[in-house]
């Protein structure tokens, strides 16, 4: 699946290295980094089996690192079966290897997220209406994640519309994250698009995915956080509207 020239390799090192960058100054948006990015290099279904474990490891660390695992699970386990329900569904789309469809689909999925994030209001969600809608979203946020491998809508912003705190935000979305790669590794394999060697390659990508966060980290201090989210958020919406516009050029 991998054309393993010395340029390609320096270019995914050097894109999860940028991805984990923004993750230790932001907090997230390394699988959407790294996803818009590689899916300009390769096909999205290799840049997916290239995320698995750098995104696993990432993610929970910041889920273990929250105050609030159990009380989080216990009230949004219907979203995270729902994601796992729908990222199995929603996987045939990536795994069927039509580039131009898949392509398409996380340019689409990019320009929404950017364009939702960086326009709409902060929502709220009424306490009454969780119990219907944590399925409902997190059955379309597997639907797009087994389409595209992003991860983030509508996940991300239903999660920030709950009201909670921002050390149990955080949490929750490291909980979302590490379930849905859980749930898209299994889906690709369920539809034998995942081999093991593609486990071998992502798995060399863990190392500079923490060393760009160790370096966010360090560059949190130095920069504001959110002029530098909205910078990326901008990148990402011209990045989405060039992939979702390639197929008809």
């Amino acid at each position: 699946m991998f054309d393993l020239a010395p340029s390609l390799v320096v270019a995914i090192a050097a894109t999860f290295f940028a991805a984990g960058i923004l993750k230790g100054v932001t907090g997230m948006g390394l699988p959407t980094l790294a996803m818009g990015v590689l899916g300009t290099l390769i096909s999205p279904l290799a840049a997916a089996s290239l995320l698995i474990a750098p995104s696993f490891v990432t993610n929970v660390w910041q889920l273990l690192a929250g105050p609030s695992f159990g009380a989080l699970a216990l009230r949004l386990w219907p979203m995270m079966l729902a994601i796992v329900l729908g990222t199995l569904s929603g996987s045939s789309v990536l795994a069927g290897g039509s580039t131009a469809l898949t392509t398409g689909a996380l340019g689409a999925a990019l320009l929404l997220y950017a364009a939702f994030t960086l326009f709409a209001r902060q929502l709220r969600v009424p306490a009454k209406w969780e119990p219907w809608l944590s399925p409902v979203v997190g059955a379309a946020t597997g639907i797009v994640t087994g389409a595209t491998g992003v991860f983030v809508i509508p996940a991300v912003p239903y999660l920030q519309a709950l009201g909670l705190e921002r050390d149990e935000l955080v949490q929750a979305l490291g909980l979302s994250f590490t379930v849905s790669t859980v749930a898209l590794t299994a889906g690709l394999v369920w539809r034998g698009a995942f081999e093991a060697d593609n486990l071998l390659f992502s798995g060399l990508a863990i190392a500079p995915a923490l060393a760009g966060m160790w370096a966010g980290q360090v560059v949190r201090n130095r920069v504001d956080p959110p002029v530098f989210r909205r910078w990326f958020l901008i990148s990402l919406l011209v990045l989405g509207a060039e992939m979702l516009a390639r197929p008809l050029l």
